[in-house]
């Protein structure tokens, strides 16, 4: 195994210069060895994470990253809060109701709702706040919105999409599209009729007017909450 310092030093000076990073309240440790970089620590918000990920794959000599990059929860629970809570929020989705959802407790399924009907199954574990989603859905913006919904839980800390798509579908912008205005649509705090979304190449842009700056972040978070969004170009305009 080759230890490269070059390319730790060069990817902290990257991560020094993004202005979405603040390593020195959140400092994130990195090592490489044999071009796969780690990156371990807490961040403040999905976008400090996305964009550490993305200025790192930049860096010379970078083939692969394992990605242990968590956030800071906006509110402290306990894994059991926080897969209930996920539980809660897709037995309450339109979109989901197709499918059966298993709460994973100690490793064992537990049964949060079976239908004999049903199409596609959820599995929801958590671990030290992460949140795991495995199973099948019958589509992409099933896979994307289950996705938003274990990130919106206050205490979630980070979201592994392990979902299928069963039967198999072509993914492209147009989809992402879709998922990020059906998670705008879904938001109570934001007016989604005033956002226009478009995606190039899984980069996606906001434009249009919010009433405040906060509502404007927040736009901006639940697009880069959408599974397989690289970048969000925020062009969203503020009110106050």
């Amino acid at each position: 195994m080759k230890t490269d310092d070059r390319i730790v030093k060069e990817v902290a000076a990257e991560l020094e210069r993004e202005t979405c990073v603040n390593l020195h309240r959140f400092p994130l440790f990195l090592e490489s060895v044999d071009g796969v970089l780690t990156i371990v620590g807490e961040v403040e918000h999905i976008m400090a994470k996305k964009r550490a990920l993305e200025v790192a794959a930049k860096v010379q000599g970078v083939d692969w990253i394992i990605d242990r990059i968590h956030l800071v929860p906006a509110t402290r629970m306990e894994d059991g809060e926080i897969r209930d809570h996920v539980c809660a929020a897709i037995l309450a989705e339109n979109l989901l109701s197709s499918c059966a959802i298993w709460a994973i407790v100690k490793g064992k399924p537990e049964v949060v709702r079976e239908a004999d009907s049903a199409v596609g199954s959820i599995d929801v574990a958590v671990k030290d706040g992460i949140v795991t989603l495995n199973g099948a859905v019958t589509s992409i913006s099933a896979k994307r919105l289950a996705g938003v919904l274990a990130w919106w839980v206050p205490g979630s800390r980070d979201v592994i999409n392990g979902l299928e798509v069963s039967p198999p579908q072509d993914d492209n912008d147009d989809e992402v599209v879709d998922a990020v205005r059906l998670v705008l649509e879904k938001n109570p705090f934001i007016d989604a009729a005033q956002i226009m979304v478009s995606c190039k190449e899984y980069i996606v842009t906001l434009k249009g007017i919010v009433k405040n700056k906060a509502q404007r972040q927040m736009a901006e978070e639940d697009a880069w909450y959408v599974f397989r969004v690289d970048q969000v170009v925020n062009l969203l305009q503020s009110e106050e």
